[in-house]
Parts: C-alpha cells; sequence; structure tokens
C-alpha cells in the first residue's frame, strides 16, 4: 500500500511543500494529495492591490499541479483527527474523509477581529481573495457616486502601510485615513519612519496615532478617547488568527492555535503531522518564534520538506536556515521600503527607499508567484523509494 501524504493548504508554504515532495519521492511509494479552499492559487502578498483595483494573478491549481502527479481535492477542511489519521473535508458533493500517512498542516490564517464590536458585520479586510474583492466592489461604488468617500485603514502593520498607500494612490478620489494605534512605523528606524511619512504625506494619506479603536460601526469607528471617526468603507487590518481546527484536533497548540513543533516542523504531540506557514509556532534560529510572513512560510516549508523525505526514506535530515532578514513594504507602485533586522529582531539602522525599493519587492512578488505556479522545477529528477518502515520517531539530523 502506497504512503498517503496529505497537504492541507495550497498556499506560499502549502504548494512548495507539494511540488517539492511530489518531485523527491517515487510515486510508485506515495501519494500526494493537495487539499484546498478554493480552486486558485491566491497571491496574498498582493491583495491589497487586488482591492485597490488591479488585475491580480490566480494561477488555476489543476495547471499549477499538472503533470506532478498531485491529486487535487477542492474542499474545506472541517476537522482533523490525528488519532485516527483522518482529514474531515466539505465539497459540493458533501465532502467525507480523507485517510493519511503523513499531513502537512498549512492553512495559513485569516484576518482577526481582535474582539472589537463590529468588526464583522461593518469592515473590511484583506486576508483572503472574495473579502478583498467585497473591498474593491465597495470602493468602486463609492468612486461611482462621484462626490468621493473615506476609507479608513484600522491597523499600522504592513497588511495596513500597504493596503492605505495602495488605496490611496490607485483611487486618488478618496479620502485615505491610517489609524495607528501607537506611533507610525515604529518597528522601523528612524530613517525609514521619516521615508514611510513622507509617503503618507505625498498620497494625502491622513495618518491618526496613538488611536486604539474599539468598536466598528457602519459608517463610523468609535475610538477609546470617545472620538468617532466618520468611514465609508472601514478597512480591518488590525491583526491575523490561524483556523480554530488544529486546536480542535487535540494537537499540541500555542494560547492562539498555532502548532507547536520541534526544530524540523514535526507536532511535538505527533509525530506523523507537520506544519509550516502561518500555522506553525516555529523558533528561529535566532531564538525567537518567526512572524507570519511569506519567509517564513518559506523556511518552514523547506524544513518540513526536508524532514518528511529524510524520514521517509531514512536519510539525514538537514537543518535548513530559519531566520527573518527584514520587512518589504510597498507604498503603491512606484515606492518602497526594504528593512533588514537583526537577530533581535530590531530594525537596522540602514533601510533602502524609493523605486528601487519599489522594484525589488515586486521582484520578490513575480519570483515567489513563479516558483509557486512551477513547483517542481529545477528539482532532482531522480525519485527516492521510501525505507522499508519508514520510522516516524526516528532522528537522524545534522546542523
Amino acid at each position: 500500500m502506497k504512503h498517503r501524504i496529505v497537504v492541507l493548504g495550497a498556499g506560499y508554504a502549502g504548494a512548495y511543500v507539494a511540488g517539492t515532495l511530489a518531485r523527491r519521492l517515487s510515486p510508485a511509494d506515495t501519494e500526494i494529495t493537495v487539499v484546498n479552499a478554493v480552486p486558485d492559487f491566491v497571491q496574498r502578498l498582493r491583495l491589497h492591490q487586488l482591492a485597490a483595483g488591479q488585475d491580480i494573478e490566480a494561477p488555476k491549481l489543476a495547471d499549477v499541479f499538472a503533470g506532478t502527479g498531485i491529486r487535487l481535492r477542492v474542499a474545506r477542511v472541517t476537522a482533523v483527527d490525528p488519532e485516527r489519521q483522518v482529514v474531515a473535508v466539505a465539497d459540493a458533493d458533501g465532502g467525507g474523509e480523507l485517510g493519511y500517512d503523513t499531513l502537512l498542516y498549512a492553512l495559513g490564517s485569516h484576518g482577526a477581529d481582535c474582539g472589537a464590536p463590529g468588526v464583522a458585520e461593518h469592515a473590511f479586510d484583506i486576508a483572503a481573495r472574495p473579502s478583498a474583492l467585497r473591498l474593491r466592489e465597495r470602493l468602486d461604488s463609492l468612486g461611482r457616486r462621484g462626490e468621493g468617500g473615506r476609507v479608513l485603514v484600522v491597523g499600522d502593520g504592513l497588511t495596513g502601510i500597504e493596503t492605505a498607500t495602495e488605496i490611496a494612490e490607485s483611487r486618488p478620489g478618496l479620502s485615505v485615513a491610517l489609524v495607528a494605534r501607537g506611533e507610525l512605523g515604529a518597528r522601523l528606524s528612524a530613517g525609514a519612519r521619516s521615508h514611510l511619512r513622507q509617503a503618507c504625506d505625498r498620497l494625502g494619506i491622513t495618518v491618526l496615532e496613538h488611536t486604539s479603536v474599539e468598536a466598528v460601526e457602519a459608517t463610523r469607528v468609535l475610538c477609546a478617547d470617545g472620538t468617532a471617526l466618520a468611514s465609508d468603507a472601514t478597512v480591518w487590518t488590525a491583526g491575523f488568527a490561524v483556523n480554530p481546527i488544529a486546536a480542535a484536533s487535540g494537537l499540541e497548540v500555542t494560547g492562539n492555535g498555532r502548532i507547536v513543533v520541534d526544530r524540523t516542523m514535526r507536532s511535538v504531540s505527533h509525530p506523523n503531522v507537520y506544519a509550516a506557514g502561518d500555522s506553525v509556532y516555529a523558533i528561529g534560529d535566532n531564538g525567537r518564534p518567526l512572524p507570519m510572513s511569506c519567509a517564513s512560510a518559506g523556511y518552514t516549508g523547506m524544513q518540513a520538506t526536508a524532514a518528511i523525505v529524510g524520514r521517509l526514506t531514512a536519510r539525514k535530515i538537514a537543518n535548513t536556515k530559519l531566520e527573518y532578514p527584514g520587512n518589504h513594504i510597498s507604498l503603491g507602485r512606484r515606492d518602497g521600503i526594504l528593512q533588514l533586522v537583526d537577530d533581535e529582531g530590531q530594525a537596522k539602522p540602514k533601510y533602502m527607499g524609493g523605486r528601487t525599493a519599489a522594484r525589488i519587492k515586486a521582484g520578490i512578488l513575480k519570483m515567489s508567484l513563479w516558483t509557486n505556479s512551477h513547483p517542481t522545477f529545477g528539482l532532482p529528477k531522480r525519485k527516492h523509494r521510501l525505507a522499508a518502515a519508514p520510522d516516524a520517531t526516528a532522528e537522524k539530523t545534522v546542523a
């Protein structure tokens, strides 16, 4: 009987792992199934551009995995039972269960309301393609009114900054405001903060610092100091959360539901379950948890792949690097910031800004799309056979 590998999620982490496993493991011994809720590869890093009105490519996963031998199941994951080693899914045909021998959990994250009333009912987010398109429709309707409109972006993390600047540049007829809980760009170097502020001024973005939003209503948001801010479209980018499925399954997770793993991305509670991307709580080489990011998805995906291949084929498992080098922030299409960080996660004094930074960020996104659209390109053609009896508890690792 073939060894069944099931990959949950086909985002930046899941698509990479599935494709790499398909190229490195012999189909005579393994079958790989990818479960994803939608039939497309979603460029999550560019959803703020989609919301602003730009055309963003969404390759069909059936085309992405064509010729790899990977089975694609377009369905929503509803539960994981690691004791029975099955995954429950729901689709147009009613769903069912998928059994597995090795599971890669990469269901990612979604927007979090942070407990603020009214967010789910009245705010927009760009954590998924459907929600980004809903925001786009709202912005279109404001534009058609001919009298502009007020867009309020809540949250000054990377997503909030990119969203506010993209909308302001793409839709100059709208009034855009960015609400920051503290100082704008507080985690950037002094020079990068200054560059960011100049970009907001150039784009006409009103920045409201040291402002905490407590509730969202249909036409305004309510702040902790009693202030009410008028808004025709409130965009909530104040936080992200992971799917509760992992916590409900009995896997060991952190307080916020991320799967606790060892250095090889294997669950500390269930040795035939691995995790990658936003769903995993992984400690980086600097001793700090890796943040939710595309870069972290890449590193954790590479480590999970190396571990799965190594254990199934009785080979040594190399430790791939687990680091977070810095932030790549787009400020519209013609400006950006590249901010490197040190081993403590603190911004280094120097940064790169302007068109060059924007081009580098665009190049990174283009490369990420191409890599995930060609998951087996450049990998060794030789496919390894599985060991006679793969040992899920064996530990043969090298630094």
